[in-house]
């Protein structure tokens, strides 16, 4: 199921949600009414947590099915609540603490900035068992916010080249297309999450952004 919603009047709701097909980490000011969408759109229990003290859950961490890898300043009360959730945890190396910002996974494989050095990478390997491509994509390095991805499909902005975007699909390997949500902005990852069952996109989006984002998200294929 596809939702809209805002954050406070705040498009980017990939920055403040972490979602997998398993589990929602909602910041702990998301009010209840919100909660409940995103229950039913993403067809997964949502806990309430902070990352490195922070609200901003989806910057600050990122996760597949095998696990879930956070900023090196998250607090130890934090970890235990995800391994409590029976997370597979670990926090990144180094000094990028914005790790969802810079890494696109789903569980086949994942996207990185080029920056990352190889003993963050070898920490995102391990955890979410996948193989990891470092990359810039659309001039920028900042990966998670430029794209979501599931296991059915993903949606990268607009500016995209048929090269980035096929270097996607091998390296997810799912299909999916370029786009824009939020009525324009090519920020997918920062103003959009997903799972197989749903998403969640920014308030403003509008109908053809909508219908772009479920096919692309592959969730056409389920009718």
């Amino acid at each position: 199921m596809l939702k809209r919603i805002d954050i406070v009047g705040n498009p980017n709701v990939g920055v403040f949600i972490l979602a997998t097909d398993d589990v929602a980490i909602a910041p702990y000011n998301l009010l209840d009414d919100k909660v409940d969408i995103l229950k039913e759109a993403l067809e997964v229990d949502v806990f309430k947590s902070s990352i490195a003290g922070s609200n901003l859950i989806g910057s600050l961490s990122v996760a597949n099915s095998n696990g879930i890898v956070v900023s090196p300043h998250a607090l130890d009360k934090e970890i235990k609540l995800l391994e409590d959730l029976g997370l597979n945890v670990a926090k990144i190396p180094g000094n990028y603490t914005a790790v969802g910002n810079i890494v696109a996974c789903n569980d086949n494989g994942a996207i990185v900035s080029p920056f990352l050095e190889d003993e963050a990478i070898n920490v995102l390997e391990s955890t979410l068992d996948v193989d990891v491509q470092p990359s810039s994509m659309i001039g920028s390095d900042i990966i998670g916010s430029l794209i979501t991805v599931t296991n059915k499909g993903f949606l990268i902005g607009s500016e995209a080249t048929e090269s980035e975007v096929d270097f996607a699909c091998e390296t997810f390997g799912v299909d999916g297309n370029i786009g824009t949500v939020g009525h324009g902005i090519s920020l997918v990852g920062a103003c959009c999450l997903a799972n197989s069952h749903g998403a969640i996109a920014a308030k403003e989006s509008t109908g053809p952004e909508m219908a772009r984002l479920e096919n692309s998200l592959g969730f056409l294929d389920d009718f």
